[in-house]
């Protein structure tokens, strides 16, 4: 049966809530729930995720349909998430008690996200973007992790890596990197063993700035190489 998820959980474990729900934010939550299980993980076994609720063509809800299902039907169809990923279509009640948050949602969003949060995320909670992206101002630009430590007030790691959502929802072999902040190496290995799997290889580095700025703009040429290679596509 499905894993409910409690407004409380227990001192000595940590809550997951992983913010998005798309075909990134969905396999995130896959590999989440699979490693909060473990014995002795210390994590809650519940993983909370927040999807921004829309209807389907069938009428229903589609966060209805995931706590039903254990798939997201739209974004990773044919996946089954794990039946300790719960659907929450209210943002505020998707990070409400829980100590690590991972963000994965288009890079346009976070800043308007972010003051939604504000008040229901606890002090002593740890973030992780899986964003690749960048805010671009008059000014310059600031990468995702430092938004949203200054819009939440909370330490922001990230993870990093070429890989491909449907190859991962597959468990092909795939790598990434976690990028933690200098001296604060018990963050990073605790964000390794939430995402390290068999399929899944994480290893921890003390550079969130380089991490962040390698995802991006690997993603940015990737994109770029795409474009020129249409036709038509000016040189």
């Amino acid at each position: 049966g499905a894993w409910r998820c409690a407004a409380r959980h227990f001192s000595s474990t940590r809550a997951v809530s992983v913010i998005g729900s798309g075909n990134w934010g969905s396999v995130a939550a896959r590999i989440v729930a699979q490693n909060v299980l473990r014995s002795g993980s210390g994590f809650s076994p519940c993983v909370k995720m927040w999807v921004h609720e829309e209807e389907l063509d069938s009428g229903r809800k589609l966060s209805e349909v995931i706590n039903k299902t254990h798939e997201n039907v739209k974004y990773l169809p044919g996946v089954n998430l794990g039946s300790n990923v719960r659907a929450v279509p209210d943002v505020r009640e998707a990070v409400e008690g829980s100590d690590l948050l991972v963000f994965v949602v288009p890079h346009q969003y976070i800043k308007g996200l972010c003051p939604l949060l504000k008040s229901a995320v606890s002090g002593g909670a740890e973030a992780i973007s899986l964003i690749k992206g960048m805010e671009v101002t008059d000014q310059g630009f600031e990468l995702i992790s430092g938004l949203i430590q200054q819009e939440l007030g909370i330490r922001c790691s990230v993870l990093m890596g070429a890989n491909i959502a449907s190859e991962v929802a597959a468990e092909r072999f795939c790598e990434a990197t976690v990028g933690y902040a200098e001296g604060q190496e018990d963050i990073g290995q605790l964000w390794r063993r939430l995402f390290h799997t068999h399929y899944f290889h994480v290893r921890a580095v003390p550079d969130v700035v380089g991490c962040e700025l390698c995802g991006t703009l690997k993603k940015h040429s990737r994109h770029r190489r795409w474009f020129r290679g249409r036709p038509g596509a000016r040189q």
